[in-house]
């Protein structure tokens, strides 16, 4: 194991994952819960969480954007169902994936060839669901090509087609146009039916449309945002957090960080804190954020730089190097939200809490 000496980490309560999970199987039920750990888990250490979903049977699978995650978490003993919810290319993706008994998309008639064949290749049955495109413009088939893509599928003896999906991009704004997109999805699940398709898992919720979409639950909800406690009424698992490892009194007029970027208008006690943009504490937060230090909040004075960031202490009694920073998180009573740093940045929780970048070790705690 690798020594870990600097400070800066990002401490992932295990405890409130369980307790998201939990209520988000209660509120779905009876639909299965597919645990969507794509990005590392949103940044939130993927192997771990899915071996603790596993072990407690927290979720039925696990979504994952690429092979390579798939692969990452059967190479960790993880032997739930798992779906690959991105569109595979290379074609050649497909062997890697039957092998590792990966579950795949198939958004077009080539990639249900391609997928075909390389099961008879193998000698080994895929299992597939299939993507409809209902109005978010990323990946997927309309509804006349979900229907020849099915039959290319379900005449093979080497294809198990297990689900048909679709993807809302709006659940969370646009509850008219929400409607349309489950609508066009009621369409194709009955022309499925009609022609003789059983057994399928029908799947469209995300976190948003699985807590205030009732009729988007279906047979299965992907839940990811809210799993991490990233949604309303649901507990945040992530607090990054730092110590202090230097501190100064600056003179009115001194100049902090790069550019000059920060002017003391009075006499100040500054600390320097080792996380910055390369750890995914973002230059928008230049200035602007504040951190907790003391149960207290103080702001980031200056740019923040790839390695460090400047903070004013000057109002935290007794402040020393070694005192606990909270970039993202709950100290005392006092608490930084994803939101909070999301609104700052103008941007969403989802890309605050992914890029916590590899460099900064995730602790998991109960």
């Amino acid at each position: 194991m690798a020594i870990q000496l600097r400070p800066t980490v990002a401490e992932i309560r295990l405890s409130a994952v369980r307790k998201n999970l939990q209520k988000l199987r209660r509120t779905a039920a009876p639909a299965r819960v597919l645990f969507v750990v794509k990005a590392n888990a949103y940044g939130h250490g993927a192997v771990q969480l899915a071996r603790l979903a596993e072990r407690e049977g927290l979720a039925w699978g696990f979504g994952v954007s690429s092979v390579e995650e798939g692969l990452a978490l059967r190479e960790s003993g993880i032997i739930s169902p798992v779906l690959v919810l991105g569109s595979l290319y290379p074609f050649e993706s497909f062997v890697e994936a039957i092998n590792a008994d990966l579950m795949v998309t198939i958004a077009s008639l080539d990639a249900a060839r391609q997928v075909s064949q390389a099961a008879h290749r193998l000698g080994k049955k895929a299992v597939c669901h299939i993507k409809l495109e209902t109005g978010m413009g990323r990946i997927g088939a309309r509804k006349p090509s979900v229907l020849r893509i099915y039959d290319e599928l379900s005449s093979s003896d080497a294809v198990s087609v297990a689900g048909v999906y679709t993807h809302l991009s709006s659940a969370d704004t646009d509850a008219e146009y929400t409607a349309e997109q489950l609508g066009f999805f009621k369409e194709t699940a009955a022309e499925l039916r009609a022609r003789g398709a059983r057994g399928l898992t029908f799947h469209a919720a995300n976190s948003c449309a699985a807590i205030n979409v009732p009729e988007s639950r279906w047979d299965m909800v992907r839940c990811g945002i809210a799993a991490y406690g990233l949604a309303a009424g649901y507990e945040p698992a992530m607090t990054l957090k730092t110590s202090v490892v230097f501190i100064k009194n600056v003179r009115e007029g001194a100049f902090i960080s790069y550019n000059k970027s920060f002017r003391a208008d009075r006499p100040l006690k500054v600390a320097t804190i080792p996380a910055g943009y390369g750890d995914g504490y973002i230059r928008r937060f230049s200035s602007k954020a504040d951190v907790l230090i003391g149960g207290r909040r103080c702001r980031v004075l200056g740019n923040v730089t790839m390695d460090m960031t400047m903070v004013d202490v000057t109002g935290v009694r007794d402040v020393a190097v070694g005192d606990e920073v909270v970039l993202l998180g709950r100290q005392g009573s006092a608490e930084i939200t994803a939101q909070e740093l999301a609104d700052i940045a103008g941007t969403i929780t989802y890309e605050v809490v992914t890029l916590v970048s590899s460099r900064v070790p995730r602790v998991f705690v109960e």
